[in-house]
């Protein structure tokens, strides 16, 4: 099959491509395209999700909304068949918006001394919070596939308040490695502590011992000095080589290199998406490589590539690896047990790391479950609402393949 976007007289301008239902706002000098779902009115596109049928006797009305974040190489339109069944289980609006370099977003040319690179990951976290304004929410429901999940915990641990839920969805992010020789060794120093309590004590007024402080301290300070420095020169030497990479991707080779890769080989990476390959018709790849015709799409991965590489401020913060233990909202941790891209152990590891989550696996799923078993999902995350927002009486709408 011929890939979208490949030629260059194909290039069309974002709103060219825009659906009846597709929305546009500038945020910080970007057209995001967005799409809106509201639980409580009827929409055309669930005849393509099939029929519904009442076979629940209540129904969870969170009052949260919900803002949905797709994957690397995604878009709004991953998330077309779970966003109204999603708004009918919370009874709120549900909103997916394209991040810059993928879907209708528009792709602008990054400025060197612009204060917000448009591909970076503050970016698509400030672009998260500005849509739970928008929908005049002080809290959401975060929902993260892939990439999208990093992006999901960014934005909590930007503003946990604003936050009611996190879903992550196959999180394409590195689970740590749980370990007791932590507890074990903090135990042992304990122990030497205590030993060791009298003998410090009876050389506090030992003079040797204050002369041999003073000297410690000065070595400390010196090695904190020369520490200081190398350090600096190694940022230094490792920004003049990003400047170089960067310049060397944005280069026409690469640019040439880029288009040939997704034109020999995306549109065999979607397929391995799914565990049953048979379910991705013409129609989906049509939805996944539409926002290849829009104008500048290769150069704007390319940028993203680079933000993902240069971003000095998400590599100031600790990894969310480690920082996982620090969430307090509830969160729920879905994978498709077939995932041929991030494997299950990962998803069951990360949901170790995360106090009180919730981790369900859905059968017979590639990695992406929320368009391949769109039933099995929404279900999980109705049950899930249900334990974590309790439920009232009202028949609950459920997808009928």
């Amino acid at each position: 099959m011929h890939m979208a976007g490949t030629d260059q007289d194909e290039f069309v301008d974002p709103s060219d491509l825009a659906d009846p239902d597709s929305r546009f706002c500038e945020f910080n000098g970007v057209q995001i395209h967005h799409k809106i779902r509201d639980g409580g009115q009827p929409n055309a596109s669930l005849e393509r999700i099939g029929s519904l049928s009442h076979s629940h006797q209540s129904k969870r009305i969170t009052n949260f909304p919900m803002v949905l974040l797709h994957g690397f190489g995604a878009s709004v339109f991953s998330w077309e068949r779970a966003m109204k069944p999603l708004a009918k289980i919370s009874g709120s609006k549900v909103l997916a918006f394209d991040r810059p370099a993928f879907g209708l977003t528009s792709r602008p040319i990054p400025v060197d001394n612009r204060a917000l690179n448009p591909y970076s990951m503050m970016f698509s976290v400030l672009a998260t919070h500005y849509f739970i304004h928008c929908l005049a929410a002080d809290k959401a429901v975060l929902v993260g596939h892939s990439a999208g999940g990093g992006v999901a915990l960014e934005a909590y641990f930007e503003a946990p308040e604003r936050v009611a839920a996190l879903i992550l969805v196959d999180p394409a992010i590195v689970a740590p490695f749980t370990s007791q020789k932590d507890n074990q060794s903090a135990g042992n120093s304990h122990i030497d502590n205590r030993n060791s309590e009298s003998s410090l004590s009876s050389k506090k007024w030992n003079l040797f011992g204050k002369l041999l402080s003073i000297l410690t301290n000065f070595t400390k300070l010196v090695a904190q000095v020369i520490t200081g420095i190398v350090k600096g020169m190694g940022q230094m030497l490792n920004s003049l080589c990003m400047k170089v990479l960067a310049a060397f991707l944005r280069s026409s080779i690469t640019l040439c290199l880029v288009r040939l890769v997704i034109s020999m080989f995306g549109t065999t990476l979607l397929r391995c998406a799914w565990y049953d390959r048979t379910q991705v018709t013409e129609y989906i790849l049509e939805g996944y490589t539409k926002p290849l015709r829009v104008k500048g799409w290769d150069r704007a991965l390319v940028e993203y590539v680079i933000a993902m590489l240069t971003d000095s401020k998400l590599r100031s913060k600790p990894p969310l690896s480690q920082r996982l233990s620090e969430i307090k909202c509830p969160v729920l941790i879905v994978t498709g047990d077939k995932d041929r891209f991030i494997p299950a152990w990962n998803s069951e590891r990360l949901s170790q790391a995360i106090p009180g989550s919730c981790y369900e696996v859905i059968k017979n799923s590639g990695h992406l479950p929320h368009e391949e078993r769109v039933e099995e999902f929404v279900s999980v995350v109705d049950r899930f609402f249900q334990k974590v927002f309790g439920e009232v009486e009202e028949p609950l709408l459920q997808v009928v393949s």
